[in-house]
This record gives C-alpha cells, structure tokens and sequence, in this order.
C-alpha cells in the first residue's frame, strides 16, 4: 500500500467517525423518522406504494444479512421462507377463519421450522455447494405452491383479509406504510442486538474462519443454523404482512428472482453493514422508479449503474468499517 492509499484510507476514517458521532447518529436518525412520517402526505399514494415496497425489502434485506452479512452463508433461495410466512398466513385465514395475529405466530413457526429442516443436514456443506442447496430449496417450495391445491396451484390465493389492530383497520396504502415502517424500525433494532450480542460476536468467527472458530469451542454448525433460522423468522414476517397488504399471493411471487433482488440489496449496500443494507435495499426498489421515464431502457440503465457501483465500490456503498473497496 502506498503513502497516499494510507492517507486516503485514514482521511475516510476520520470522515466516517465523525458522521457516526453520537450526536450527529441520533439527529440523523431523528430526521428520518420524521421524514418517514410526513411522506406519505407530501407524495401521494403512489410512492407511497413504492416506499412501503422498499420498506418490505429493507426487513427481508436485514434478515438475509444476517445469513450472509453476519455468518457468512451464501443463499440463493431466501425467498422461499418469504413465500411459507405468506402461504401460511393466507390458508390459516382463508381456509380456516384464523385471525390474523394468531396466524402470525404460526407463520413464523413455519419458516423456523423449515430452516431447521433444511438448514440442520446442509449448513455442514460450504460455500457453492450451500448455495446449490438452497437454491433447489427455494425452487422445491415455489413448484410446490403452484402444483398443490391448498395453496390455491398456479392461480394463488386471493381475499386475504386486512388485520385490525386495537380497533383501527389496517386497510389503506398509508396504513401499511406505516405498519412497514414500524417493521423496519424493529429489525433494524432486532439487527443491531444480534450483532452486538455473543452470538453476533460468533457469527463474525465462523464468517472469517470456520475451522479456527471451531477450534475455539463454537459449535460451527449450531451457529450457521440459528443465523439460518433468525433470517427464515425476518423473512416469515415479512411475507405474512405482503400477503395481508396486496390481499392476494402467487407463485411468480416468490421466484429466483426475488431472492437475487435481496441478495442484490445486501451486497450493493455493503454486507453486514445495517445502513448500508438499508441503502442497498432502497436503491435496488427504488432505482428503476426513478429512471421510469427512459422507458424500455430504464433496467439495462439500471444494470450498468449497478455494474459500475460495483466495479468502483466491490465491497459495497457503505461497507463496515475496515472493509476497503
């Protein structure tokens, strides 16, 4: 490393600490959730259907974070324990007259209960051959709605019903943008508890080195299975509220696709970065709804914009700190 990488590198620090500043964190952090408040009044109805959609990614790029940011796993097929929180809440409360808050519970249970089943004989494989794996997790769960007739085959299921809460109807685009926001704020509060905790702490050995985090008493394979459940319990979570909010679910809903959208937002943003995760998600939503007025060209625009970002920045917008793109 040159004279002047190290100066650079320094300069940046120094930059960095100071907009992480106690002070300046918790003023930022104000005027967001001020801004967060206002928008839908100063936007209309329209962002606010886009906002509450990169709203729902933020929660879904949060928990595959943790998968891949905190411990280190590469899945390919996080969108299937998004699809099993929203199956289940719709046949709970389709078929079965479930509330929606007691189906909640259940939804979660599922998706946990499907990480521990996948998750349990694989996460001792390692790197491409993991990710092979829960790709054709991913797929297996998606031709199993489209071809079962509890989750309504190709068609989907459609008349969900909108959760109340204390009285007040969760029914209108605002209402779940708000409900949204208050989903993100919980896991980025849930994200930064991980992180800081002993198992957050593990999850960083087993990341940089699987064998010496062994060597040092971590159960490798106990700790890859609960960053694989937690992330499943995200995504469950998510998936019960997308259900609830659109009223009607697919199998097109929950594609490769989706879980290289998410995987997109975790690594554009910078892995295990939580600000820069939440950027990454924001971008990859909201990215082609700006660039909406160049019509057909709006993606492959889209594309190479990514492509430069990455080529300039390969660890990510705002990578942790000691990380050098």
């Amino acid at each position: 490393m040159t004279p002047r990488d190290t100066a650079s590198d320094r300069l940046r620090d120094r930059i960095a600490a100071r907009f992480e500043s106690p002070a300046l964190r918790w003023g930022g952090i104000g005027l967001i959730l001020v801004l967060m408040a206002v928008l839908p009044a100063a936007l209309g109805q329209y962002a606010t259907v886009i906002m509450t959609n990169a709203l729902l990614y933020v929660v879904l790029a949060l928990g595959l974070n943790v998968v891949v940011g905190f411990a280190g796993l590469l899945d390919l097929g996080y969108a299937a324990f998004f699809a099993v929180g929203a199956y289940t809440i719709g046949i709970l409360t389709l078929d079965f007259g479930v509330n929606f808050w007691l189906a909640l519970p259940v939804a979660v249970l599922a998706a946990a209960i499907a990480g521990v089943i996948i998750g349990g004989p694989t996460l001792r494989l390692r790197s491409d051959y993991l990710a092979i794996v829960t790709l054709g997790f991913g797929e297996i769960v998606r031709f199993s709605a489209r071809n079962l007739a509890i989750t309504g085959k190709a068609s989907g299921l459609s008349g969900i019903g909108q959760p109340w809460l204390f009285g007040w109807h969760i029914a209108t685009p605002t209402d779940f943008y708000f409900v949204f926001c208050a989903l993100a704020i919980l896991a980025v509060v849930v994200s930064l508890r991980l992180e800081n905790s002993r198992l957050g702490r593990a999850w960083l050995y087993v990341r940089h080195d699987e064998d010496v985090a062994e060597a040092m008493g971590i159960n490798r394979v106990a700790v890859k299975l609960a960053a694989y459940v937690t992330g499943a319990i995200f995504a469950a979570i998510g998936g019960a509220f997308f259900a609830a909010n659109l009223g009607a679910i697919s199998p097109e809903s929950f594609s490769f696709t989706q879980s290289v959208l998410i995987l997109m937002a975790v690594i554009l943003g910078g892995m295990g970065k939580i600000p820069g995760v939440i950027l990454g998600a924001f971008i990859v939503i909201l990215g082609p709804e700006l660039l909406r007025n160049l019509g057909e060209l709006r993606l492959m625009v889209f594309a190479v914009m990514l492509l430069l970002i990455m080529l300039f920045r390969p660890s990510g917008i705002w990578p942790k700190r000691g990380v050098r793109s």
